[in-house]
């Protein structure tokens, strides 16, 4: 979309028009103070200018001008990226200054990872690796060793759980994450050994719907309205560029990870696929 996205708004285009899409405008410019606006326009207002002269001159092949969006929209994320890490930094820094480190648990994470260009795609939703991994760190003094990587699969519906635990609270029996507090003080024990994953929607992205399951070694992704399924040995494919599903030599894995995916599915109350 050229406003929320390209950040292009139609206020500032004259008459200018550009291809389609072009829907959703910039809400995020519309709840920004007077100085906050003024820092958008300084940075935005003379490259959306010179792009919108460039491009209503005529001089702008296709090529060129889906070349010019990738470039904004990275830009624009990567930007972000780095604005989020230094302020992280920062909050880091205070904490440290103020003695409050030993009190405080400072928990960072995101709803999913981002695709900037594997696969072909850009974005998110996908069950590939690039979207389904998502970061989460962790500084817990005197709990949680400097430094450590535990392997072990979690997900977001675990973080209720946590931060219930940490706090001293009881977990509620229909909560279907696990508190991650044993990983955080490495005792692992009898810690989950796959992952569901649902993707539901159909929209105009048209990333199509697809569930799965993974493991620490393997993936079998399922799209029910293609009845196509997927299989990839991350161990010796781990940007996932073969499916091996209907090789001989995974029947076995083949046949585990579809049980797995029919018991995880009944274990969340999953809705049967949609037609």
């Amino acid at each position: 979309d050229w406003a929320y996205d390209a950040k292009v708004r139609k206020d500032e285009r004259g008459n200018v028009k550009l291809p389609k899409p072009d829907r959703y405008g910039t809400p995020e410019y519309n709840r920004m103070t007077p100085a906050q606006k003024a820092k958008w326009d300084a940075y935005f207002g003379s490259r959306n200018q010179a792009f919108l002269k460039e491009f209503a001159g005529g001089k702008m092949s296709h090529k060129e001008l889906v070349r010019w969006k990738y470039r904004r929209y990275m830009r624009n994320y990567l930007g972000t990226v780095k604005a989020v890490d230094e302020s992280v930094g920062r909050m880091l820094k205070y904490l440290d200054d103020n003695d409050l480190a030993k009190n405080t648990i400072v928990i960072y994470s995101s709803d999913q990872g981002f695709f900037l260009g594997e696969h072909g795609w850009y974005d998110k939703r996908w069950m590939f690796e690039e979207s389904f991994r998502m970061p989460f760190l962790v500084r817990w003094q005197g709990v949680i060793q400097p430094g450590s990587k535990p392997a072990q699969l979690i997900q977001n519906i675990d973080y209720a759980p946590t931060f219930l635990e940490v706090a001293g609270l009881k977990i509620p029996d229909e909560v279907q994450g696990r508190s991650l507090v044993p990983l955080f003080k490495g005792k692992p024990n009898g810690w989950r050994e796959s992952l569901y994953y649902s993707y539901y929607e159909f929209g105009e992205h048209r990333v199509p719907q697809h569930f799965g399951v993974r493991t620490a070694r393997h993936k079998l992704m399922y799209f029910p309205r293609s009845k196509e399924w997927n299989l990839f040995d991350l161990k010796l494919d781990p940007h996932e560029m073969k499916s091996v599903h209907a090789e001989r030599e995974y029947i076995k894995v083949r046949r585990e990870l579809t049980q797995e995916f029919h018991r995880l599915r009944e274990q969340f109350e999953a809705p049967a696929f949609a037609k």
